[in-house]
């Protein structure tokens, strides 16, 4: 395999280099930082076939034991899947780097895979997933070593609770108007393309156990907490998340002004209530992770002037950039189920084109290099390969999409601390 563009002592000095910064803080003077042993990138998934994770960065892709992980199969490449090509679903076995396919999805994209979740309900078994059937965007819930379909819920998921007993559903169909690469092909939902800003649609809180959908947040709801959506224009919703113990949703309510994307960040209660703003105009937001129940990083404008990693709590006016100045772009970050680092990666340089991967320390905000890796420009377009890195549940595995060797594969990375 391709090596990554980093050596041992590119390590040592930049280990050498963050403990630096951290003494020329006056806050954390004093402190210092032991960074785990990082092992050189594994590929998982075999090269004959593109392969991806089966969900957006920061959903945990590993089943309990940490044996398993989610993975999507395809032969498509260089374009836009629509509902006529299926992936296949499957699992990578970690002790013996099978690939196991489970089943095929028609819900699913290059960005966000088919939005797999394993449920917390039986986190070694259960898996959570979206399809097209019939006409209509679905979520499957199946036993993977069994192959049982548990239950099919009729509504497609975005994010799903810590608990897995309850998710977030959005509109795929009005996804697939406005950010293509995010939804889905075969018009599964009404999008309801005529309609700015429609009072029945928008942030459903679905019972899995159940079925049932609610309504928490619709997009007319949210008219007066973003800009006016220009004429000949629609509003939409995308990117949910729970927070950690699952009481608050974050996702961001986006529209267009001609070329340019506009997007304001929003949180609420999973039952609707304390709808809010996280930022200041022109703050805007992009990429997220929840710390904790009250506290999430979003990658924002930094007032109104940088993108950064900023780490704010709900309802308090206390941003802070993360990284020391180091972070201070729009990355993919993700806390360690610890909380104790966070993980990132930045979208291809310009001139080389590489996308890197770097690992802070929560407590000092040092920032560690883990790699970079060439993002080939046949990839750019609806297909591009994100790194979306990812957290194995005991937080000793890192995982990863990339084309580095011309291919879409999955790879991870061990940390020995």
């Amino acid at each position: 395999m391709k090596k990554r563009c980093f050596s041992n002592k590119s390590l040592i000095l930049s280990l050498i280099i963050a403990v630096i910064l951290i003494s020329c803080d006056n806050k954390k003077a004093g402190l210092t930082v032991v960074f785990p042993k990082v092992s050189e990138p594994v590929q998982i998934t075999k090269s004959d076939k593109e392969h991806l994770f089966a969900s957006y960065y920061g959903i945990n892709s590993w089943s309990r034991d940490q044996r398993f992980v989610t993975v999507l199969e395809t032969d498509i490449k260089y374009k836009l899947p629509d509902e006529n090509e299926p992936a296949t679903l499957g699992l990578v076995d970690l002790k013996t780097n099978d690939f196991i396919p489970l089943t095929q999805t028609r819900a699913w994209n290059f960005q966000q895979g088919c939005m797999a979740h394993w449920l917390a309900t039986s986190p070694d078994s259960l898996i959570i997933y979206n399809d097209f059937r019939n006409g209509k965007y679905v979520s499957v819930i199946l036993n993977v070593h069994t192959g049982r379909e548990i239950k099919t819920i009729p509504y497609p998921v975005s994010a799903v609770s810590p608990n897995g007993k309850e998710a977030v559903s959005l509109n795929f169909s009005r996804l697939r108007l406005t950010r293509p690469d995010y939804g889905y092909g075969g018009n599964g939902q009404d999008p309801q393309a005529d309609i700015q800003l429609p009072d029945n649609d928008g942030l459903f809180l679905v019972n899995l156990e159940t079925g049932e959908a609610k309504l928490i947040v619709s997009l007319a709801q949210v008219k007066d907490l973003v800009p006016p959506v220009k004429e000949g224009y629609i509003g939409w919703f995308n990117h949910t998340l729970f927070s950690r113990n699952g009481s608050k949703i974050f996702w961001l309510s986006r529209q267009m002004d001609g070329t340019k994307r506009i997007t304001t960040s929003l949180t609420v209660n999973k039952d609707g209530t304390d709808l809010r703003r996280c930022f200041p105009d022109n703050w805007e937001g992009s990429h997220f992770d929840w710390l904790n129940d009250d506290e999430l990083m979003v990658t924002a404008n930094y007032q109104g002037k940088q993108y950064a990693h900023v780490l704010f709590t709900v309802g308090q006016q206390n941003y802070k950039r993360l990284g020391n100045g180091l972070l201070d772009y729009d990355g993919h970050g993700t806390f360690s189920p610890d909380q104790r680092w966070m993980i990132t990666d930045t979208y291809p340089s310009a001139g080389l084109r590489e996308q890197k991967i770097y690992l802070m320390d929560m407590r000092t905000e040092a920032v560690l290099p883990l790699g970079r890796f060439v993002h080939p420009a046949e990839f750019n377009g609806f297909w591009r390969c994100d790194i979306h890195c990812r957290w194995s549940p005991q937080g000793n595995m890192i995982g990863f999409n990339s084309t580095f060797t011309g291919s879409r594969q999955v790879y991870i990375m061990k940390l020995n601390f």
